[in-house]
């Protein structure tokens, strides 16, 4: 077989494989993405390396928390670490590495940090704002001041907006001082976001710290090197802004040009409005975690984690300041759990979720086997929060009341749903969420509030079913209705993502118009292969049909913007497949790309998760540059003279000139 024709055969091949592959594969969001064993340890994300410096970044998944060591020429600087840090202490043991000290770019409210505990372990000083009104042993840092590390320096910029007490750090080799290289960015520059500024309780008001933000981007970070490395505190998933990228690192000049709210940095009013707007209610915890920062955590003693065990259970479904919160699995739970216990399992956001649920102050008891009880206790001092427990097997072997909750499938509830006796369907997912697809009429109180809300909303004996992605959150809103006095709670299992996997309807809340278009019930099913349309047919469609169908173009945002098909929407490749919204309608949804490839792979998957018509532009972009604005140019060039029969014959050497198109190149 000759290359020419294996080239075709192969790709088309692999694109087939990966499509397969990629098929079965579960709809991740940021919430979904950080369950499971992993995301609950600190792993190594990259490393970065740079002029006599390198940079280890550490994620916790959980906390959707980023952490770091700068290293050089042998000595170690630790910064924004967590809690728990003997991932940081076993890597620079292991590397033979001197300690120089910490750096807390601000004091986090999301989580608990880790800079006493280093100051302990290392007998290195700890390095924060001198705005920070810290009350911990530290080293104060202002404008231009400079932390040495080996042969590297960080130099430190004041960037006041998230919080007054802001900073992030450059980095650069000292042989080199005016080489910037990467920028430890805090909570200031997230990858795709800001950092949000009201999370102060109302010491400061939150446009005021907008304000600064707009200032110190404009001012400060926007006149760094195009190329220098942003390294955030956090990625997507955090609450401490919105709109973040799911990406470890960025550029400068990549914030430029994608950064969610930087389009705004010329109309400071306009900033200020985006940066306060549509964000998620802070959870109640953060304030009490920035407070524990700014004061000095107390030194843990990570041999005895657990607190007082619990031998006899009094009801507690009538004390508020109770929480028993059940770590087991959601199935075991439903099947048999302590009544009013909150199931919050160890295989997902437990910390974020028990901070968000669990008011400080409150009695807090976990429940598990002894196994899952440590590892809850050990997780819970990463935000702060002291526990007694309560092995469950033990409960029920001395006579303890139990209680059990159903799961029902998704077929079967489409099927009430279909027959008119469906219960009360509850989606506890928060509002932007919801507003990108629902799985029909249901109502939406999302889980941080559903405790308070459901009781004045609902029946408190009519049947209710709660709703989330991936049945995590949902399995947690059984203990939250019960503890509000619902009597036949349960949760739709394997959440949205399994509903999409059968097959089944969704509805996409449009947000613009704030209508509806629901996808019809499907009669048969699609075997997943995408449908191909020509650069002509949609030129065409634009035409003749406008308003009938969506394009979405996956290129790099620059590229969109140079040039697109009339009404396409520039759609960022990870957000489309992990989205579901873009699942939800009936008018074909069409996907364009440079050449074609990657749009028939990513066709290919989304047409295996929604019976939604799904298309790709064969050829991609580089076609429909050549049909529709190159195609008219070579028509006028190529088209024969129409000659009186008696004129004389055209000069052959006569230029013949063509019309300059209009747009601009096609970006490819």
């Amino acid at each position: 077989m000759s290359n020419r024709i294996w080239r075709p055969v192969f790709l088309a091949f692999f694109v087939t494989v990966l499509c397969v592959t990629l098929m079965g594969a579960s709809i991740v969001d940021s919430e979904s993405a950080s369950h499971g064993d992993e995301a609950a340890k600190y792993q190594i994300q990259s490393v970065y390396e740079g002029t006599d410096v390198k940079i280890v970044q550490f994620k916790l998944g959980v906390l959707s928390h980023y952490s770091y060591l700068m290293i050089s020429d042998g000595k170690v600087l630790a910064v924004d670490p967590g809690r728990d840090i003997d991932a940081y202490i076993n890597y620079a043991s292991g590397e033979k590495l001197e300690w120089v000290g910490t750096f807390l770019t601000h004091s986090h409210a999301d989580f608990i940090a880790g800079h006493t505990e280093m100051a302990h372990a290392t007998g290195k000083p700890v390095y924060v704002s001198h705005k920070s009104d810290s009350e911990y042993a530290h080293m104060e840092l202002g404008e231009n001041d400079m932390i040495t590390v080996g042969k590297a320096f960080l130099q430190i910029i004041e960037t006041p907006g998230h919080t007054p007490d802001s900073l992030c750090g450059v980095v650069g080799p000292l042989s080199k001082p005016e080489k910037q290289e990467f920028l430890f960015s805090g909570d200031t520059l997230f990858v795709g976001s800001l950092g949000r500024p009201d999370l102060m309780g109302g010491v400061l008001p939150p446009a005021l710290l907008a304000s600064m933000m707009f200032d110190t981007w404009n001012n400060k970070l926007a006149k760094l090197a195009g190329n220098v490395v942003v390294l955030p505190a956090h990625g997507a998933g955090s609450l401490c802004g919105a709109n973040l990228r799911d990406e470890p690192s960025s550029t400068i000049a990549q914030e430029k040009k994608t950064n969610y709210y930087l389009k705004y940095v010329n109309n400071k009013s306009a900033f200020i409005s985006k940066i306060l707007t549509d964000l998620e209610p802070a959870p109640a915890y953060f304030k009490e975690n920035a407070r524990i920062n700014r004061v000095g955590p107390e030194k843990v003693d990570w041999s005895n984690l657990t607190g007082r065990k619990i031998t006899a259970l009094p009801p507690v479904t009538d004390n508020g300041d109770t929480y028993i919160i059940d770590v087991r699995d959601a199935v075991v739970y439903a099947e048999k759990h302590i009544p009013a216990s909150v199931n919050i399992g160890l295989n997902g956001r437990f910390e974020s979720w028990t901070g968000t649920i669990v008011p400080f102050g409150s009695h807090l008891i976990i429940v598990g086997s002894m196994s899952e009880i440590e590892i809850a206790a050990s997780r819970l001092k990463r935000v702060g929060y002291n526990a007694d427990y309560l092995v469950f097997d033990e409960y029920v072997a001395a006579g303890g009341e139990i209680k059990s909750s159903i799961l029902i499938s998704p077929t079967d509830l489409h099927t009430r749903m279909q027959h008119g006796n469906a219960p009360i369907i509850v989606d506890v997912r928060r509002r932007n969420e919801w507003l990108g697809m629902k799985i029909g009429e249901v109502i939406n109180i999302p889980l941080d509030v559903i405790e308070k809300q459901a009781g004045m909303l609902l029946n408190l004996n009519e049947e209710v079913v709660a709703v989330c992605n991936s049945a995590f959150r949902s399995s947690l809103a059984i203990g939250l209705l019960e503890r509000a006095g619902f009597k036949k709670v349960s949760s739709m299992s394997g959440g949205a993502d399994a509903w999409i996997t059968a097959g089944l309807p969704v509805v996409r809340i449009n947000e613009d118009a704030k209508t509806t278009a629901v996808a019809a019930a499907p009669s048969y099913r699609h075997l997943g292969l995408p449908e191909r349309i020509s650069a002509k047919q949609l030129q065409q469609m634009i035409k003749d049909l406008p308003d009938t169908f969506e394009i979405l173009d996956i290129r790099p945002a620059g590229q969109v913007q140079d040039y697109n098909p009339t009404g396409a929407k520039a759609v960022d490749l990870a957000e489309l497949l992990e989205s579901h919204k873009w699942l939800a309608g009936d008018v074909p949804l069409i996907i364009v790309d440079r050449d074609g490839t990657l749009a028939m792979m990513v066709a290919g998957i989304l047409s295996r998760k929604t019976e939604r018509p799904i298309k790709a532009l064969l050829g991609g972009i580089e076609s429909y540059w050549r049909e529709t604005e190159m195609g008219p140019v070579r028509d006028r060039i190529l088209a024969p003279s129409v000659q009186p029969l008696n004129s004389p014959v055209k000069q052959l050497n006569q230029p013949v000139m063509p019309a300059k198109p209009v747009k601009k190149g096609a970006g490819c």
